[in-house]
């Protein structure tokens, strides 16, 4: 194979798309370091700053997705996709790639499927246990598909899927190693309990909703709060930086510094979460969102659930909140049965299995 390559990669509109492509990356380009990478997302949507952080190039499509009620921006959508595929077949057709890879988002649709026409290998890295409507058409087209679940020869070829797991931040490998770290540049107090609480790139209201009603009683346990509050509700809820041990963010830049630092965490159950939380090994309760396809946030979480890894609580049960937390905080042999267990799912290596498939596509 050649050691310089020409390879895109298009995924976006959440951190779940946009971190496992620029994991998948990192990967690549420290296995080729002279190898061209050009990443393709939606315009306006986060990846159009985050992927510059991550020190890659990245170039914008005016495409966004189908809402599920009749509304006025539906009507565009017909307009948006004809220019996204168009300039999909431009960004292709003048960067050459020798292998597009799509990691979910709206622009990873008129991407891939460019691609594909213009006969360029791809593939397509899955994280959810019910893929969404691009993926499972992408797939007719794809190469080859990593997934992250048992089951999805339901909605792809059987003979295209390979179990890979969900890429992860290297950095969040041997976090325990950072602890003092952590605790240092969050300005934590040792002798006290750190609670992380993650809804999401964008934030979830019924988790934020959730920590304002409990945060004067958590701040009376004398618990330390990092509240992640999603960039769509920082301003609604950083007046709380006010009380004593709490933290607001609308984003964790440093998560490696995040988990390190939490000794409990409540999230949102989406793959790439669930992926990294296996990863990390402390003890959580998932929060899953009931307003996505199939419910398979849910799903995810009961997967974890089932071999007493993690505690759930759905949104129609929030009231049960205080007395579970109460009881994970206050038993230590509960938070290290699920420690335990929930390392035992991780899935370390799956960047690099990720990447050793994409190799494969490159060389045949």
């Amino acid at each position: 194979m050649k050691q310089s390559v020409n390879i895109i990669l298009s995924g976006g509109g959440t951190g779940g798309h946009i971190y496992p492509a620029i994991s998948i990356a990192n990967e690549l380009k420290a296995k080729y370091p002279s190898a061209n990478f050009l990443f393709v997302g939606a315009k306006d949507k986060m990846e159009m700053e985050k992927v510059p952080q991550a020190g890659y190039a990245i170039e914008g499509l005016w495409i966004s997705g189908l809402q599920r009620q009749l509304t006025l921006k539906n009507l565009s959508f017909p307009f948006k996709l004809l220019s996204s595929l168009w300039n999909a077949y431009k960004v292709v057709k003048k960067f050459k790639p020798n292998v597009v890879i799509g990691t979910g988002g709206f622009a990873s649709g008129p991407t891939l499927y460019a691609a594909s026409r213009r006969g360029v290998k791809t593939l397509i890295q899955e994280q959810n246990s019910y893929p969404g409507i691009t993926n499972k058409l992408l797939s007719k087209r794809a190469d080859k598909i990593c997934v992250a679940y048992d089951g999805l020869e339901r909605f792809f070829p059987a003979e295209k899927i390979v179990k890979t797991g969900n890429p992860v931040r290297q950095d969040l490998l041997n976090i325990e190693e950072k602890r003092t770290e952590a605790l240092e540049f969050f300005k934590l107090d040792i002798a006290k309990k750190t609670l992380v609480i993650i809804g999401g790139s964008l934030g979830a209201r019924a988790v934020n909703n959730l920590v304002e009603k409990h945060i004067n009683w958590l701040v009376e346990l004398g618990i330390q709060v990092i509240w992640q509050t999603g960039k769509l509700y920082y301003e609604e809820f950083k007046k709380y930086d006010n009380l004593e041990g709490v933290q607001t963010f609308a984003f964790l830049n440093r998560m490696d510094f995040t988990y390190a630092a939490a000794d409990v965490l409540i999230s949102r159950a989406g793959a790439s979460s669930i992926s990294e939380l296996c990863i990390v090994g402390k003890p959580v309760i998932f929060i899953p969102s009931p307003n996505v396809a199939e419910d398979h946030q849910t799903k995810n979480a009961l997967s974890v659930v089932s071999k007493d890894a993690a505690l759930l609580l759905k949104e129609s049960e929030i009231e049960l909140f205080q007395a579970m937390f109460s009881e994970l905080i206050a038993n230590e042999e509960l938070q290290l049965k699920l420690s335990e267990n929930i390392k035992k799912l991780a899935l370390p290596n799956a960047t690099k299995d990720i990447v050793k498939e994409i190799e494969k596509l490159m060389i045949s």
